[in-house]
């Protein structure tokens, strides 16, 4: 899948997402859904807004997508998403079939990684990029909240 940005564009992008989050008081974390070089979904954790424990950024993001494209299945799309999604999230991507997920920070106490969740057999999985922003904010949040 070529791209005309870089996936550090699309982090970027996320990242703003994440600052909606923070802005409203939320976890700031936040994800893009891309196809064909163009984003097709947003989201940013709106589970206090909403006061729904399933509205994380990827299941907004996941939503929109496939809103756009008119299916359940997110063939060809990849996440940008600025914290590693979490068991849940993990499974509605598994679902979708997305082709790849990139996530900025890993979470050691609630991803997927750590938490027995799994993509499908076929996503591609890439992390790291603007680890140390997305890590930051988060950090700043939690510490603001303490």
């Amino acid at each position: 899948m070529i791209q005309p940005f870089g996936d550090e564009h699309f982090m970027k992008q996320a990242y703003l997402e994440a600052q909606k989050a923070l802005a409203e008081d939320e976890v700031p974390v936040g994800a893009v859904v891309v196809a064909n070089g163009k984003i097709i979904g947003r989201g940013h954790n709106l589970t206090e807004r909403l006061k729904d424990v399933t509205a994380h950024a990827e299941m907004q993001a996941i939503t929109a997508a496939a809103s756009y494209l008119g299916g359940k299945y997110l063939h060809k799309c990849t996440l940008f998403v600025t914290l590693e999604p979490c068991s849940m999230c993990a499974g509605a991507l598994y679902w979708s079939q997305i082709e790849r997920v990139v996530f900025a920070a890993p979470d050691p106490k609630r991803g997927f990684s750590t938490q027995g969740g799994k993509l499908h057999p076929k996503t591609k999985l890439n992390s790291g990029i603007l680890r140390n922003e997305c890590s930051e904010l988060l950090l700043n949040f939690f510490r603001q909240k303490r």
